[in-house]
């Protein structure tokens, strides 16, 4: 069964939407307007689930990665493993960035995505849905989950 962000993002590939629709979809106001930035925190935080989190997390960045990543990936590999691999491009380009301006080399980002990605399909599979809890507590759990995976990005794979 397809969760709601699943849907979204094969809605992207069946139907060409622009990305002012999307960002729209994903923060209820337009591209660029006043508020998008706290609207984008309030509902990722906000989120039923850690992936509702990424659904509102950085939509302008989100669109491109559906389209250019985990679409393409979702035809040749089962939804989760292109999910998880679409979380792993993303630390791949956010490493490279941060090699490109600290001219070192820097690894956290990719393996930190790759527990990201792990942590969305666990919640996908054991149908997490945290709907019913207080704002502060749903934050509270998303800021955990984000600490938890860094923690071990910085366990596991830091380059010392």
């Amino acid at each position: 069964m397809r969760s709601s962000s699943d849907v979204d993002l094969v809605m992207v590939s069946r139907r060409k939407i622009t990305l002012s629709e999307y960002v729209r979809r994903r923060n209820g106001v337009p591209l660029g307007a006043p508020g998008s930035l706290g609207n984008m925190l309030h509902r990722s935080f906000g989120a039923r689930s850690f992936a509702g989190f990424w659904q509102h997390w950085n939509p302008i960045f989100g669109y491109y990665l559906g389209k250019c990543i985990f679409v393409p990936l979702q035809r040749v590999s089962p939804p989760y493993v292109a999910l998880v691999l679409t979380f792993v491009v993303t630390g791949i380009i956010h490493d490279i960035v941060t090699m490109a301006v600290r001219q070192d080399l820097a690894f956290l980002f990719t393996p930190w995505f790759l527990f990201l990605g792990i942590g969305v399909v666990l919640s996908k599979v054991t149908g997490m849905d945290i709907g019913a809890r207080s704002w502060r507590l749903r934050a509270a759990i998303h800021s955990i989950y984000l600490g938890v995976c860094l923690a071990l990005a910085f366990l596991v794979f830091t380059v010392r």
